[in-house]
């Protein structure tokens, strides 16, 4: 939710808000409001589940457990985090503007280090509960919010 303030406090709702360009693939903005919460439910479940339980698995089992007994825990932590934030690029490194596509640098470095951050903190929820469900639950809630921001906070 921090992050959520964060680019709206310093960019509204203008295209450098990556949570805008969120919102423009998400059908929450275009649908109508009697419509609005069967959908919500089904991007939040879906969002809830499939994307924490995949994404923490993959970055903090496989790919941390890949360099941890190399490089330690530590420097592990900053492996998968940058493959985490690198990753989800795709949500904002190109964008549709005014029927062409652009590329906003600046943006999508602030949201590469939004994201980097949120996976830090997903392993450090994994690390100080001793279970990989307790970032799952992290990254769960955080994409909840994020959703739920989306669907009734963007219009």
């Amino acid at each position: 939710m921090m992050v959520f303030i964060l680019f709206w406090l310093l960019f509204d709702k203008t295209v450098e808000n990556a949570f805008v360009n969120i919102g423009g693939n998400n059908p929450g903005v275009f649908i109508p409001e009697r419509d609005k919460q069967f959908y919500f439910w089904i991007a939040v479940i879906r969002s809830m589940f499939f994307s924490p339980i995949g994404e923490e698995f993959l970055y903090r089992e496989v790919i941390h457990g890949s360099f941890t007994p190399k490089f330690g825990e530590t420097a592990a932590s900053v492996f998968d985090s940058l493959a985490f934030a690198l990753i989800h690029i795709a949500h904002f490194r190109l964008i549709y503007i005014s029927g062409s596509w652009h590329s906003l640098p600046f943006p999508v470095i602030r949201w590469i280090l939004a994201m980097f951050l949120a996976s830090q903190v997903f392993f450090r929820c994994k690390q100080y509960c001793t279970s990989i469900w307790r970032a799952v639950c992290a990254h769960s809630g955080f994409n909840a919010i994020m959703m739920y921001l989306i669907f009734y906070h963007l219009e």
